[in-house]
């Protein structure tokens, strides 16, 4: 696997897909790695450079001191934009990548071809209810949170018909850098889009998952409210609809980016 310096950071990223094709970025949700993204690989990397990275305090890119910002998180991808020597790319951002997605549009438009912004809001949770996660995990460790995670990721349904996915994507949650995760609490904590996101411009797509507990459909269709021109697609899945409802998400992606 690749890394690359960008700031002060040591980033770990992949690159696939044909040479002179499209880029497509993804950009993860909190307590995730890029791997996250598997089930978009076999429909995506025949017509796109797909870009993978793990974000700042995850996976295995350095872990630096908190607390984060998602203008910090957004600068990041700057960066590895730049490093990598790539212009502009069309950018894909579930949750917290989402958010990063948003303040990107806001603050630089100029390197965006197309914006994909999926089970995200202007504003997640409450200053009580991100401060009681951090208190908990400082406490009993990230295994203590990841079932309660996973239960709002998917639905019952999909727990019990692909366990073996359920139980890879737990491990990547009880795996995630501490420090990291409670750093990016903190900057999804922080961070209130919703007076700005009306000045987008660039070309986008809202995904919700009409399922999803984290991202209630009001939230997300939000979004695409404010934003001049947008297009929107509901899933039936809970907040991971790209894994859960991962045809449909592809379809629809694709569908956005070739249009």
């Amino acid at each position: 696997m690749p890394f690359t310096e960008c700031a002060d950071l040591r980033v770990n990223y992949e690159l696939t897909g044909p040479a002179g094709a499209p880029v497509l970025l993804f950009s993860n949700s909190l307590g995730t790695t890029f791997s996250m993204w598997d089930s978009q690989l076999p429909a995506l990397e025949p017509e796109f450079r797909v870009l993978r990275y793990d974000s700042r305090g995850h996976g295995l890119t350095t872990v630096t001191p908190g607390p984060y910002t998602i203008e910090l998180l957004g600068r990041d991808v700057l960066h590895l934009l730049d490093k990598l020597k790539i212009q502009r790319a069309n950018f894909c951002g579930l949750s917290k990548g989402g958010m990063i997605g948003l303040w990107l549009g806001v603050n630089a438009p100029e390197r965006l071809q197309k914006l994909i912004l999926c089970n995200t809001a202007a504003k997640i949770g409450t200053l009580d209810s991100w401060n009681g996660r951090i208190k908990s995990v400082r406490e009993a460790g990230m295994k203590s949170i990841a079932p309660a995670v996973i239960e709002r990721w998917f639905t019952p349904e999909f727990r019990l018909r692909s366990p073996a996915i359920v139980a890879k994507t737990q491990r990547m949650i009880e795996n995630s850098p501490l420090e990291g995760y409670i750093a990016c609490c903190e900057a999804i904590r922080d961070m209130d889009q919703r007076e700005t996101i009306s000045t987008i411009r660039v070309p986008t797509l809202v995904i919700s998952g009409t399922k999803d507990p984290v991202i209630p459909l009001g939230e997300s269709h939000f979004i695409s409210e404010q934003i001049p021109g947008a297009h929107s697609a509901d899933l039936e899945a809970a907040h991971l609809s790209n894994i859960e409802a991962s045809e449909k998400f592809n379809t629809a992606i694709i569908r956005f980016l070739t249009a």
